[in-house]
């Protein structure tokens, strides 16, 4: 019976830390994004493709495009280097999301050519107007950096989706019998 009270503690513990740990993998710890809102989580969550969730994605980044260009046209405003700086960081997590979801889909062979397409048609926007941003020099010096990331995620991603395109077969046609 004193052997038993003795170990009590460590099974309490163990099964502690176990429970711990399962809560940290579960799919909604690992789902939720930091730059993501709650209802912009929710709708990727029960997105039900791949290819819903790359459009998804992409449609985020373009809102957080549309925020910056809001941000530039009202200057002086309360903490606005930080809110630039979130946007171009959430803008960066999108597209770096949608491109990983490219690439998942490419390798599980899913049918993702529609947001693959729309990554195509875009992101070169985005681009152009990142590089647009850029080409302020001191203007944008404290965003610079970030900023950098985002051409440099966007870049990567508009590369993503030429390979995948290349990847990605159609499906297969289907004939009617004679």
């Amino acid at each position: 019976m004193k052997t038993a009270m003795r170990a009590l503690p460590f099974v309490l513990a163990s099964f502690l830390c176990a429970s711990g740990l399962a809560a940290a993998v579960s799919p909604d710890f690992a789902q939720k994004k930091d730059y993501l809102s709650e209802s912009e989580a929710d709708k990727i969550r029960d997105a039900e493709t791949t290819s819903e969730r790359i459009k998804l994605f992409i449609s985020f980044a373009a809102d957080r495009i549309k925020k910056l260009q809001y941000e530039f046209a009202h200057p002086g405003e309360l903490h606005r280097e930080e809110r630039i700086n979130a946007l171009i960081n959430a803008y960066a997590g999108c597209i770096d999301d949608s491109s990983d979801l490219i690439q998942l889909g490419v390798n599980k062979q899913q049918d993702i050519r529609d947001a693959i397409k729309e990554m195509q048609s875009r992101a070169p926007e985005f681009l152009t107007y990142l590089k647009e941003l850029s080409a302020k020099g001191q203007a944008v010096g404290s965003y610079k950096d970030n900023l950098n990331d985002a051409i440099d995620a966007t870049n990567d991603a508009i590369r993503d989706a030429a390979e995948a395109i290349k990847e990605n077969a159609p499906p297969p046609v289907r004939r009617r019998p004679q």
